[in-house]
C-alpha cells in the first residue's frame, strides 16, 4: 500500500467514525479536516465532493461489517451453526459503537432523499437481505431448517430484530437490550428447526 494510499485509508477510518457520531449527511470535507488536521484541498484531492466522501464512508463500513459479520458467518457450517454466528457478530458489531450503527443511521437520514448515496444504502441493505434469505436457503437445502417458510421472511424477521436491538440499544440506552434481543432470536430460530 503506497503512502497515499494509507493516508485515504486512515482518514477514511476517521471519517467513519465521525459519520457515526454525527451522521452521514452531517459529515462533511470541513468537519473532517478539522477532525484529521488535514487541509480541505488534500481532502478534496482524496474524495472530490462531499457526496464522494458520503460513498466512500459507506464502502468503508460496508467492508467492515462484511468483514466482521458475513465472512465469518459463511465459513461455519450451514444451517443453525451459520444463522447463529450471523446473529453473534451481528449483536457485537451493532453494539460496538460507530461503525456498527452507521448503516441504521444512513437509512434514516436518507430514505427520502434521492440520490447516490441513498441509491447505494438501498443496495446494501438489498444485498444483506439476500444474504440472510440466501443462508435460511441453504440451511432449508440441507434439512437443518424448515421447507416451508420463505427465506425472506426470515430475512424480514431477523433484520426487524436486530433494528429493534439498535433502537433499545443506542437510542433508549436499555441495560436489557441483548437479554431481549437473544430472547426473541431463540424464539425464531425454534420456528425454523425442522422437528421430524
Amino acid at each position: 500500500m503506497s503512502k497515499g494510499d494509507e493516508t485515504r485509508q486512515a482518514v477514511l477510518d476517521q471519517a467513519v467514525e465521525i459519520a457515526g457520531r454525527l451522521g452521514v449527511s452531517g459529515l462533511t470535507i470541513g468537519t473532517l479536516a478539522s477532525a484529521s488536521g488535514m487541509s480541505k484541498s488534500g481532502l478534496y484531492a482524496h474524495f472530490r465532493s462531499k457526496e464522494a466522501l458520503q460513498l466512500a464512508v459507506l464502502a468503508g463500513a460496508r467492508e467492515h461489517f462484511v468483514d466482521q459479520v458475513i465472512r465469518p458467518a459463511l465459513a461455519a457450517p450451514r444451517g443453525e451453526a451459520r444463522i447463529r454466528t450471523l446473529f453473534e457478530r451481528w449483536l457485537e458489531t451493532s453494539s460496538s459503537g460507530a461503525a456498527g450503527c452507521l448503516f441504521v443511521s444512513a437509512a434514516t437520514e436518507f430514505d427520502d432523499q434521492p440520490g447516490p448515496v441513498r441509491d447505494q444504502l438501498v443496495r446494501d441493505h438489498w444485498d444483506l437481505f439476500e444474504s440472510l434469505a440466501q443462508m435460511y436457503r441453504s440451511g432449508a437445502k440441507d434439512g437443518a431448517f424448515r421447507d416451508d417458510l420463505a427465506p425472506e421472511q426470515f430475512a424480514h424477521d431477523l433484520h426487524g430484530l436486530m433494528l429493534a436491538h439498535f433502537h433499545a440499544f443506542r437510542l433508549l440506552r436499555d441495560p436489557a437490550a441483548d437479554t431481549r434481543t437473544r430472547f426473541t432470536f431463540e424464539r425464531l430460530m425454534q420456528s425454523l428447526l425442522r422437528t421430524d
